[in-house]
């Protein structure tokens, strides 16, 4: 591949990348969850499994720890999470989705099938299906984080 065809993918990757957070975040909004931002879609995908800490989202997201902490505080002020003692180390503080958390998490799951959907109004929906097989073998394995 030429230099100028690798760099028009990764362009078009980027916009399609883009395109769809925007998509995810105008879904979720127009479903009621006001305050939201992109960022917090990506920490509800780590908090989602069973919580974690401060640490393991500030990991998950790239960012400091002083950064998740402040992110916490927020998502917690707006309801969408909580602080329980962990049930592991009495030191730490495990951050979990709340039932509002949960309902807006579902919400960006929702507004992410329309917008694959359609893609297959464009492309097909068999060429969509190999897109995301094909994508899944390139794509790294390990947390998606926000573009900061």
């Amino acid at each position: 591949m030429q230099n100028s065809e690798a760099m028009a993918l990764s362009a078009a990757l980027l916009a399609v990348a883009g395109e769809l957070t925007h998509r995810i975040h105008d879904g979720v909004v127009a479903r009621g969850f006001e305050g939201v931002r992109p960022a917090h879609g990506f920490a509800f995908a780590r908090l989602a499994p069973g919580g974690a800490t401060v640490t393991e989202l500030a990991a998950h997201l790239g960012v400091t720890k002083q950064a998740a902490s402040q992110l916490v505080d927020e998502i917690v002020r707006k309801g969408y999470a909580e602080r329980r003692p962990h049930p592991d180390d009495a030191r730490a503080r495990l951050i979990v989705l709340t039932e509002r958390g949960w309902a807006c998490t579902r919400a960006a799951e929702e507004a992410a099938a329309e917008a694959v959907r359609a893609w297959g109004a464009v492309a097909g929906e068999a060429e969509v299906r190999e897109l995301g097989r094909l994508l899944g073998r390139i794509a790294p394995y390990g947390p998606v984080r926000p573009a900061w």
